[in-house]
């Protein structure tokens, strides 16, 4: 039933992109001219921690399809389903003049039976608010393709997790925390080829879910990797890398990995489907499929 609700709103929103494009009016296209100001799919899709870039790393774009002296916005729902356990996560973002970006997001991480057997209750909920801002510092990852010189961009992640004392009882020694990092994106036009690299300090266990800090209380330096293939300028597949640290003594923590595809019918509205491992959680690794919807301007 959810992916069937999920599949009615993909279609709805692709034939109301197919009604914006083919509304042919004056006020429409005066609308679709402001927004427009980046090539579609450039901003990127919602990470699961609310900043533009792929589902799990975010790159150095700014979301939105506001140019230099534009605003714009995206707003995601996501949804990933493993063996054990559901993630939600959702939340919206603003970029400012294709400069900074401030994001929110909402994860929740539905424990499902393993509630039950922990004694907690079957879907028992760990839930986590994350506040992102990023800043681009160099470069730019569509117009500057005479340049070698990458997108770069700067940001942080404040994060703050709604159960303390369960995180705090299997190890962590805070319930919030804040990441920060550094990405380089370049986007390879003639070759529909983006690749971004990500460098994340970050003390939090399983993206925050799971609390920060634990066996050691220090920030732990971590790679993250994204590769997208531009099939046409509305569909992209890729695959992205995320280590992490593994730093709780009562679980062991794992890269977590995706390979994916990203369909933007128009500037409106995308939709992004993946296989996700999340690594090992708790238990055992976890996989399974991603769903995304992202509506902006």
């Amino acid at each position: 039933m959810k992916y069937k609700r999920i599949g009615e709103i993909v279609v709805l929103a692709i034939l109301a992109c197919a009604g914006l494009i083919s509304a042919g009016t004056a006020r429409a296209e005066s609308i679709f001219t402001y927004t427009s100001g980046k090539l579609l799919l450039t901003g990127g899709v919602s990470q699961i921690e609310g900043a533009a870039g792929g589902g799990l790393t975010p790159w150095a774009v700014i979301g939105g399809y506001g140019a230099q002296n534009q605003t714009g916005g995206n707003a995601f729902y996501t949804n990933v389903d493993t063996q054990d356990y559901r993630v939600t996560s959702y939340g919206a973002l603003v970029g400012i003049h294709d400069r900074v970006e401030i994001s929110y997001a909402r994860q929740d991480f539905d424990l499902q039976k393993i509630g039950g057997a922990l004694g907690l209750g079957d879907g028992y909920t760990i839930s986590q608010d994350t506040l992102g801002v990023k800043v681009k510092i160099a470069g730019n990852a569509v117009l500057e393709q005479d340049r070698w010189l990458p997108q770069i961009a700067v940001g942080a992640q404040f994060k703050s997790n709604k159960n303390g004392a369960l995180v705090k009882a299997l190890g962590a020694r805070d319930d919030s925390g804040a990441d920060y990092y550094i990405i380089a994106t370049k986007l390879f036009l003639a070759q529909s080829l983006l690749v971004n690299g990500t460098i994340r300090a970050t003390r939090a266990n399983q993206f925050g879910i799971l609390g920060y800090g634990g066996i050691d209380d220090d920030y732990h330096a971590e790679f993250e990797g994204s590769i997208a293939y531009l099939l046409n300028r509305h569909l992209a597949i890729g695959a992205e890398v995320r280590s992490k640290p593994d730093n709780l003594g009562v679980a062991k923590e794992g890269a977590a990995v995706d390979a994916f595809m990203a369909y933007a019918p128009c500037k409106r509205i995308s939709f992004t489907l993946a296989y996700a491992d999340l690594g090992h959680i708790v238990t055992r690794r976890q996989s399974g499929l991603y769903l995304s919807l992202q509506a902006g301007f």
